[in-house]
């Protein structure tokens, strides 16, 4: 499953701004990666995980704004169409990933 978190925050006065760097600081914390400008997605096990991250943004949530939660399944995200740009990924697919202990 795939936890994508949609956002859109005031930044016009200082306290907006701290408001915005610390939700987003959270939501990377955790393990969400940007898929573009205010749009972040996380992968999740099963619903029980996704429900624990659906939880965290809620307590997280900056207290202006628009903040959007949608769960989707791997099947649904693997569906999504590439109008323009390609998918990028901070994720190590190849032998980097190894460790040796």
């Amino acid at each position: 499953m795939r936890v994508l978190v949609f956002f859109d925050l005031p930044v016009l006065t200082r306290e907006d701004r701290h408001n915005y760097s610390r939700f987003r600081k959270m939501l990377m914390k955790n393990g969400f990666i940007m898929l573009q400008e205010s749009v972040y997605c996380r992968m999740a096990l099963n619903q029980n995980v996704a429900s624990a991250f659906t939880n965290l943004v809620k307590i997280n949530k900056p207290p202006k704004g628009l903040v959007q939660i949608l769960t989707v399944t791997e099947k649904q995200f693997a569906k999504m169409e590439y109008v323009t740009g390609e998918y990028k990924s901070d994720v190590i697919s190849d032998d980097r990933r190894i460790v040796i202990l």
